[in-house]
């Protein structure tokens, strides 16, 4: 039996992934958790065999807890399931040592199929995220130009802050129509789709001065 503990910070997502998983003969779910430092700790107690580990939730993101799995349970394969295909996401979660990056519109079989392989320790990407890195394999490293410029960061620094772009605008005196071109500059060069996720980046990167160390 292959062990599996499923980790995602959606209910009904853990519920529905479970039901699918606990009628499959070779599968055993042992346990699930809504973040990932729930996820670490069950490892400890659970010890599967495998880990489907979403990305993007509270407390503990997937890359943190997938680092930490790794290098604290050798054993235990760290299976990426999640909505986002981004080579930052993708990047991050294999340099933290994930055996394999799935999507969430990934067929059943596939699934299944995805589990068994990385519980033989073999590598598992979705043809998108395998398409995705090979692409960046080939793209020589991004060029200094492509950093965020001052002014752009300053835009990032408020949006940091919660202040909406009207909010910016006002306090940097620019129109609101310059800070959505600055912002969807910004998404570009730090390869991301959302506010939230170029906030992150820009803290990991030490582009901006993260709250949690300063």
């Amino acid at each position: 039996m292959i062990r599996v503990l499923v980790v995602d910070d959606h209910p009904v997502v853990r519920s529905g992934l479970t039901g699918m998983l606990s009628v499959t003969e070779d599968i055993e779910v042992v346990g699930e958790a809504g973040d990932g430092s729930e996820a670490h700790a069950l490892v400890e107690s659970a010890r599967p065999d495998v880990v489907l580990m979403d990305l993007r939730m509270p407390r503990t993101d997937g890359v943190t807890a997938t680092g930490a799995i790794v290098s604290g349970y050798p054993s235990t394969r760290v299976l990426v399931l999640t909505t986002y295909d981004t080579d930052t996401d993708i990047l991050h979660a294999v340099e933290a040592g994930a055996a394999g990056y799935l999507l969430k519109d990934t067929p059943h079989a596939d699934l299944l199929d995805g589990i068994r392989a990385a519980a033989r320790g073999e590598t598992v990407l979705a043809p998108p995220v395998a398409a995705r890195l090979m692409s960046r394999l080939r793209t020589p490293s991004t060029p200094p130009a492509a950093q965020p410029s001052p002014r752009e960061l300053e835009v990032l620094a408020a949006v940091a802050r919660g202040l909406s772009n009207a909010e910016i605008g006002r306090e940097l005196y620019i129109g609101e129509a310059t800070v959505k071109t600055h912002l969807q500059r910004l998404f570009t060069k730090l390869d991301v789709d959302d506010r939230t996720r170029a906030v992150t980046v820009a803290y990991e990167r030490g582009l901006l001065p993260n709250p949690r160390t300063t």
